[in-house]
């Protein structure tokens, strides 16, 4: 009689973990290597889950592992009990016992959990920090991936400087970063607003990392990149067609907007910048504006920048150069502005003349979080669709959008100060513009993709 040698499933499946390199970051049993900080919110272990419980009157509340992590792939299951409810999964992150008080601050780059209208669950939010680093703006095809009243599956990559998250299977949001390849992982338990939401549960589970062996997880092509590392594009982004019109040392593939070589006054590339020379405000009297040597129609660019107190600059879109104006060249104006400072801020109609707006045409709506401080980098981005169709955004935010060539659109060029050119904005292509206004301000990392 032959014999068999039974290996239990259990052996079997542990064993393939341990092949694959993966490891459980809770026993389902204890909470042991994990630490409750920042917030007065509970933790306990239930039916083999980690459970979060809202408290009143605390501040956001963390779970983090006692070790920390660099290089590693992380999923974890979560639900959520309210639809109100708010939660997060904290990667490479910190610990500052002093803040707040003493009572302390958890900060470093969070994975959402958001059940709202906004649905921005997989985005990627800097915890305590630089805020929003990845709304799902960016990336509308995966806003619909939260499932209410059930778990929730997370992926996160973290290899070097790049982050990215999956949701429920879903491509969410890809991020290059230039800080914190190091930290604690953590689970969040948000702060609450109302007592109605007090005492709601969060549900953690299948908590594993594997931290060896891993390589880059291919990302779906066309999801936008938010890249930090200055005047760089990755392998991704290359293969989606970006490139950069700036290449943080020299003037190449820009001149004046006079169609002559680029200003020997006026303007300087230093450190990786283009920046405009302070002047006392007079509007391209030193340099003058500077132009691509490329004409473009349909396009998605990308820019940073950062401002000086009470600066004024632009960049513009569809320019012409046909308009022989005296100041600055015409076109459509992406408004780059201390709207705190600048006295333009409080002129034109409804805030038309304020940060990211539309200038002179259309304010954006941007909260106020949005707006990263005087003399910290900002992100604009301007997309216009082949069907004439703009977007606006500011650090990630869509703040407007428009239909170029409209009626809606002509009847807000006829109320402007832009009235008396012909056919205003609608060229069917043209070049991109950096205003000198005659302040202080600097671009870098300016990328472009043919649409």
């Amino acid at each position: 009689m032959k014999k068999y040698l039974v290996i239990p499933l259990c052996f079997v499946i542990i064993n393939c973990s341990a092949q694959n390199g993966w490891k459980n970051l809770f026993d389902g049993k204890t909470l042991n290597g994990w630490k409750s900080l920042a917030g007065a919110a509970t933790f306990t272990v239930e039916n083999g889950e980690i459970v979060g419980t809202t408290a009143s009157n605390t501040g956001n509340t963390f779970l983090a592992t006692e070790k920390e992590y660099g290089d590693f792939v992380l999923e974890v299951d979560v639900k959520l009990e309210s639809p109100k409810g708010n939660s997060g999964v904290q990667t490479r992150s910190h610990y500052d016992a002093a803040a707040k008080k003493g009572n302390g601050l958890v900060y470093g780059r969070q994975v959402e959990v958001d059940p709202s209208n906004r649905k921005w669950s997989g985005g990627i939010y800097d915890e305590g920090r630089r805020l929003w680093l990845y709304p799902l703006t960016l990336n509308p095809a995966a806003q619909n991936a939260y499932k209410a009243d059930d778990y929730n599956h997370i992926k996160i990559e973290c290899i070097g400087r790049e982050m990215k998250t999956w949701f429920n299977g879903v491509p969410a949001a890809y991020l290059v970063d230039t800080i914190d390849q190091k930290g604690f992982i953590a689970l969040q338990v948000h702060a609450v607003g109302s007592s109605d939401q007090v005492g709601k549960r969060v549900w953690f589970k299948n908590i594993r990392i594997k931290t060896s062996g891993i390589k880059p997880t291919p990302f779906q092509p066309g999801t936008f990149v938010v890249n930090y590392v200055p005047n760089t594009l990755t392998a991704y982004e290359k293969q989606n067609s970006w490139r950069l019109l700036f290449d943080g040392k020299t003037s190449n593939g820009w001149m004046s907007f006079k169609k002559t070589p680029f200003p020997t006054k006026g303007w300087e590339i230093k450190n990786g910048t283009i920046n405009v020379i302070e002047s006392e405000g007079k509007e391209a009297a030193n340099g003058g504006d500077i132009v691509t040597k490329e004409q473009f129609s349909a396009f998605d660019l990308s820019f940073e920048f950062k401002l000086t107190p009470g600066a004024n600059s632009g960049v513009k879109y569809f320019v012409t150069l046909s308009e022989n104006n005296s100041g600055s060249a015409i076109g459509l104006e992406y408004q780059v502005l201390d709207d705190s400072l600048h006295p333009d801020a409080k002129l034109g109609r409804n805030g038309n003349r304020t940060l990211s707006s539309l200038y002179d045409l259309i304010p954006s709506n941007k909260p106020a979080a949005t707006i990263r401080p005087i003399g910290a980098w900002n992100t604009g981005r301007i997309i216009v669709y082949p069907n004439n169709h703009v977007e606006h955004f500011l650090n990630g935010i869509k703040v407007l959008e428009y239909e170029r060539g409209s009626k809606e659109y002509r009847d807000l060029v006829a109320i402007s100060k832009y009235n008396v050119w012909k056919i205003f904005g609608e060229a069917p292509a043209g070049y991109i513009l950096l205003q000198d206004h005659g302040n202080a301000v600097s671009y870098r990392s300016i990328k472009i993709k043919a649409l």
